[in-house]
């Protein structure tokens, strides 16, 4: 009774980001529900006596389950459903990309949105789980290497593999977006600030946020404010969103025009939110 409750207490205290591994892993609510519910069977039947790190072994559990269920889907579609792809070799000697750090990778991983999701889909089973591990939540090679039964410098090129696979997604779909993530970005570092003249300068001169018309008033209104927001894509679009314990509130969304923000929403209604797909961004500024 002692080892259920603890197993119990370590599950209810990590299953926000299980829900969330297996949410990127799978693409669908659902299914990470299922998933999540399936790990909580396994974590009942196993030995727990050699168990040091239990956020990183639930995350293990979630992580294999989450792979057995894209194997079946491959195998639905009635595609090859081996076991794993091959060995990945070493990448092509064409173009040979500088080096990542990690908080580019984590910032790729992010800023891609929406179609983050639909690329993953073109992975392999394999890939897939190397890249949203490693590059989301910044799992190591060698726990995903254990995962997949393959050694950590394997675990590293099926990442590297994904990884130009949504970098090239990114490039083509993402740099319209990218200046007006700047714009938005400056926007929430400004109002968080009081900083009056630069949202003034970050507006345009006809600006209108809900019943609120022109840059000054629109910035005055702003200025001091949006202290808990963050940058995030919602539905793949930079916005800003607010959250009480992890769930959002109300989405900030912005307009913008020839580098000048011409609009501003806030919608607070719960049941479109609950429709929205949103990505908090690792590069924002401030943290709530």
């Amino acid at each position: 009774m002692v080892e259920q409750d603890w197993l119990s207490e370590r599950f209810a205290e990590h299953q926000s980001r299980l829900h969330a591994v297996a949410y990127r892993m799978l693409g669908s609510p659902a299914e990470a529900e299922d998933a999540v519910q399936e790990a909580w069977l396994r974590v009942g039947r196993a030995d727990t006596g050699q168990v040091e790190n239990p956020g990183g072994w639930l995350t293990t559990i979630v992580a294999r389950v989450c792979l057995n269920m894209l194997e079946a889907r491959r195998a639905r579609r009635e595609e090859p459903a081996g076991a794993l792809p091959p060995e990945p070799a070493a990448p092509p000697p064409s173009g040979h990309p500088a080096r990542a750090t990690p908080e580019d990778e984590t910032l790729l991983a992010d800023s891609v949105g929406v179609a983050l999701m639909v690329v993953l889909d073109t992975l392999t089973p394999a890939e897939r789980l190397a890249f949203v591990l490693h590059d989301v939540f910044a799992v190591s090679f060698a726990e995903i290497g254990a995962v997949i039964d393959r050694s950590p410098a394997a675990a590293r090129q099926l990442a590297s593999r994904a990884r130009r696979q949504v970098r090239g997604t990114a490039d083509a779909s993402g740099a319209a977006r990218s200046a007006k993530r700047e714009v938005v970005e400056a926007f929430l570092a400004a109002a968080r600030g009081g900083d009056f003249a630069a949202l003034v300068e970050l507006l345009d001169p006809e600006a209108v946020a809900v019943e609120i018309r022109g840059a000054e008033a629109v910035a005055a209104f702003f200025a001091g404010r949006a202290q808990a927001a963050r940058l995030a894509l919602v539905d793949g679009v930079p916005a800003a969103v607010w959250s009480h314990r992890g769930r959002p509130k109300a989405v900030i969304t912005f307009t913008v025009h020839d580098g000048k923000i011409t609009h501003i929403a806030i919608d607070t209604d719960a049941d479109r939110l609950r429709g929205l797909h949103i990505v908090h961004l690792a590069g924002d500024r401030e943290r709530c």
